[in-house]
């Protein structure tokens, strides 16, 4: 018998560890564009949309700000979604950085995070 392997991709809040009582740790917004999973580090735009950290930018997209709580896909239009801003634990292995992000980026992204109050486990 030939057996398979399935990826699952994330599910929506595995990667929170806590979070503050309410609404206090999480807001709506839009998602700019793309087809991010659950716990992908975003970052503002100039539009103010989220849009997944980019490191190589020099316009604000290089800094962490949030990470999304479910996944969107945004891949034909802006989508709405919500993303843990603020008063929260996040598990590190269940964040999603972009492709090719060294440990150096992911450290300042990490750093990021936590000056806007989303701890990183």
């Amino acid at each position: 018998m030939d057996s398979k392997t399935f990826t699952e991709g994330r599910h929506t809040g595995e990667h929170i560890v806590s979070e503050a009582n309410g609404a206090r740790a999480r807001e709506q917004g839009t998602l700019a564009s793309g087809n991010l999973q659950a716990g992908t580090v975003l970052a503002l735009n100039g539009d103010g949309d989220y849009v997944q950290v980019d490191f190589a930018a020099v316009d604000g997209t290089e800094d962490a700000k949030a990470v999304l709580y479910a996944g969107v896909d945004a891949s034909d239009s802006p989508q709405p979604c919500v993303v843990h801003t603020r008063a929260c634990e996040v598990h590190g292995e269940a964040l999603t950085w972009p492709d090719g992000a060294t440990e150096q980026e992911i450290e300042g992204g990490i750093n990021d995070l936590i000056g806007r109050g989303v701890i990183v486990r």
